[in-house]
């Protein structure tokens, strides 16, 4: 018999892309519901998905205190009477305050809850609802800032990817151009745009490179005029839907370290260049790197040196390929077992109990 799931999510991609994997993986036997915040939504496929909106509040202004209190317990109400509304018999949340009012409503009638930690390092909100919920899914057993006491709820699982990238085999460019992606995220990187295209011409006149890149919709236009100027072959884009495909044809990636990007170029077999974002919460992109690099599958460059190191680390890969080699031999032992089988049984086995 079907069960009714719903999962919490919305914010940024690093919280709606693994809700939406999620779906992907209960939606065949179950009926799944997600709810969001507004900023969510354009991360999610109207055509696709069963949606609610709960637009949760943030707590971090002591003067709409007040009001922002009402206002999460009207959410409250208005969860409680979605769970009716729609039979939810269990909550997902992937993190974040905006799962707040859910949860709270969630405890009220006693729904099972389960926590999504992308990341490698506990979230705030996932940490403060650790009591609350029956497990929480983790992409290691070494994640930092965990209490001991909740220990035996934590649940192991490799990095949620969607099915077809599982499918998905690197290609080696027709023209045989060493190809470069260069990706900011769901929040952007205008470091990569202001501080790198001069060190890639500068390469490009020993070693015949080609770049995709993604930068802002607004600058476009003038990267891919420069690159073309400067006789390079590029490809720019602001947001694309089927990233994989990219990763799929490029041989070296620099990115920042959301986990879901990372997980993507660890299932393609791309060895990476990871540049954390300073400003992410309790530095987790850093965290998200370094378990990769401790693996031995990619570099880590802090923003403050970029500018600095980034031309020296990309000749050096160009140049002698041994690194670089190790490293793609690094992501295949990492993800030797890495299938959607094995994760979806693996999230199923636990999400079935009671």
């Amino acid at each position: 018999m079907k069960k009714n799931f719903l999962i919490s999510t919305g914010g940024s991609g690093g919280h709606v892309i693994p809700a939406i994997i999620l779906h992907e993986h209960l939606s065949r036997e179950n009926n799944v519901l997600i709810s969001t915040d507004k900023r969510g939504l354009k991360y999610l496929d109207k055509n696709i998905y069963s949606f609610e909106i709960i637009n949760t509040p943030k707590l971090n202004n002591i003067f709409f205190l007040p009001f922002n209190f009402l206002l999460i317990l009207f959410l409250v109400f208005k969860s409680l009477f979605l769970f009716k509304r729609k039979k939810i018999e269990k909550l997902i949340s992937t993190g974040g305050y905006m799962s707040l009012p859910l949860i709270l409503a969630a405890k009220i009638i006693n729904l099972d809850i389960y926590l999504i930690e992308p990341n490698q390092i506990l979230g705030r909100a996932n940490k403060f609802f650790l009591s609350s919920c029956k497990n929480i899914f983790c992409y290691s057993a070494n994640i930092k800032n965990f209490p001991t006491k909740y220990e035996k709820k934590k649940v192991i699982i490799n990095a949620l990817v969607k099915k077809d990238i599982y499918d998905l085999k690197s290609l080696t460019p027709k023209d045989k151009k060493f190809t470069l992606l260069i990706v900011g995220g769901s929040q952007g990187a205008s470091i990569f745009d202001n501080d790198l295209k001069n060190s890639i011409v500068k390469i490009s006149k020993e070693t015949q490179i080609k770049i995709i890149q993604q930068t802002n919709n607004s600058n476009i236009v003038n990267l891919s005029q420069f690159y073309s100027k400067n006789n390079i072959e590029n490809k720019t884009f602001s947001f694309e839907k089927n990233l994989a495909a990219i990763i799929q044809e490029t041989d070296l990636c620099i990115t920042r370290a959301g986990a879901s990007t990372l997980a993507e170029l660890s299932i393609l077999n791309t060895p990476f260049i990871a540049v954390p974002l300073p400003s992410a919460r309790d530095n987790h992109q850093f965290e998200n790197a370094n378990y990769y690099k401790d693996n031995g599958c990619c570099w880590i460059v802090q923003q403050n040196l970029f500018e600095e190191k980034i031309e020296e680390i990309l000749r050096d890969i160009l140049k002698n390929k041994s690194d670089y080699l190790n490293k793609k031999d690094n992501l295949k032992k990492l993800n030797y077992q890495n299938t959607w089988i094995n994760v979806n049984q693996k999230i199923l086995k636990f999400v079935y109990e009671n």
